[in-house]
């Protein structure tokens, strides 16, 4: 009987930072096991100038859940050899290295499917493979700001004012989303078939797909602000501030919410004018049960100390306790996503260096304990 959706699939995931690795976390919490490859002296993003918690940053803890992790130095012959002898073993490679360091390797697409022809391979980048700008590097912030999205988050404060960036680097986790989306779609394909493929997935693509901005512009010649200006929508929506210094979104746009926030607020055509001056005599958690009580969209706007504390996201059993090797007990995220015969769930917190390098070359390549041990001694591989 299958219990997870991807137990039976193997990833190799050669990523870092924040895109890849959320991608990869994905495949993983759906029972996929997903080796992580570092070099013996650890990945870029498990090193940080800023606080660590059992030897990483906080975000190595977020984005690495679910995974095993195997050190391989592929800068010698061996280690590059162990490396191709897992890829025939195999279903899936992600990589999010700049355009090209997988081809240097003697690892591009060619060379992949020559090694197994049924591999799906995931490249992931921030401009793609193809392209003038494929060789530049790429962070969040700069898919976010060339989709659009960092000067309509800015227009939404002031027009005329600067360009505001979004939080917590959603070029990156919305296109991992994505990269995994694409991943499930080439393994259902391969199962029909038995042919792997090639995935190329770049940031600046995602965050513009995600822009529906850029097709009201291609529909009326407006941006979205001007839009906005020219064709104001009905309704009553926006951030207003409480009596107590809090803050509420309200956001009531449909006629029934309209006719409800004109009985709430005893007024013949309710203005966002009337909802600010409600709002102003209220403290914030009053005033949103009273507007939910009268079936208004409303919520609290939160700190992240007050999102963990939230009892319906306790409900949804969104934080999970897990035991880490060297930072103990770690209150973390779980997977959203709740399935009715496979459910998803976050068993392993984010692996130490090298703490599975054992396990993964004798369980799946076979080496025996001396064999490993003089790797060890050589420094192709690390271990704890």
């Amino acid at each position: 009987m299958i219990r997870k959706p991807l137990e039976d699939v193997r990833v190799l995931d050669m990523t870092h930072v924040w895109f890849g690795p959320w991608c990869t976390m994905m495949l993983a919490d759906m029972g996929a096991e997903v080796i992580r490859v570092e070099p013996p002296w650890g990945a870029i993003d498990r090193i940080s100038e800023g606080m660590l918690y059992g030897g990483a940053p906080y975000t190595f803890h977020h984005l690495n859940h679910n995974k095993k992790d195997l050190t391989l130095n592929l800068k010698n012959p061996e280690g590059m050899r162990l490396l191709k002898e897992l890829i025939k073993k195999s279903d899936i490679i992600v990589q999010n290295m700049s355009v090209g360091t997988m081809e240097k390797l003697g690892l591009g697409y060619d060379e992949l499917k020559n090694l197994n022809p049924g591999i799906i391979y995931a490249a992931l980048s921030g401009f793609g493979q193809t392209g003038p700008y494929k060789n530049r590097n790429c962070y969040a912030v700069f898919a976010e700001a060339m989709s659009g999205h960092t000067r309509m988050t800015g227009d939404g404060v002031d027009p005329q004012g600067p360009p505001i960036e979004m939080a917590m680097a959603l070029g990156d986790t919305l296109p991992g989303s994505l990269a995994a989306m694409a991943i499930l779609g080439a393994l259902r394909y391969r199962d029909k078939t038995g042919l792997g493929q090639m995935i190329d997935v770049a940031q600046l693509d995602c965050m513009v797909a995600v822009n529906p901005g850029i097709t009201g512009y291609f529909l009326s010649g407006l941006t979205n602000w001007e839009m906005r200006k020219k064709y104001p929508t009905g309704g009553i929506g926006g951030i207003f501030k409480a009596k107590d210094g809090g803050y509420v979104r309200v956001g009531a746009f449909s006629p029934s919410a309209l006719e409800n926030m004109k009985n709430f607020l005893k007024v013949e055509e309710p203005t966002k004018e009337d909802c600010e001056k409600y709002i102003a005599t209220k403290n914030r958690d009053e005033a949103v049960e009273e507007l939910v009580a009268a079936d208004l969209p409303a919520s609290p706007i939160y700190q992240i100390d007050e999102t963990v504390k939230d009892p319906h996201l306790a409900a949804r059993n969104m934080f999970i306790d897990l035991q880490h090797p060297l930072a103990g007990k770690v209150r973390t995220v779980n997977n959203p996503i709740k399935f009715s015969l496979t459910p998803v769930e976050r068993k392993t917190a984010a692996p130490t260096l090298g703490q599975h390098s054992k396990e993964i070359l004798s369980r799946i390549l076979g080496l025996s304990e001396a064999q490993i041990q003089e790797l060890i001694n050589n420094g192709v591989v690390a271990s704890v």
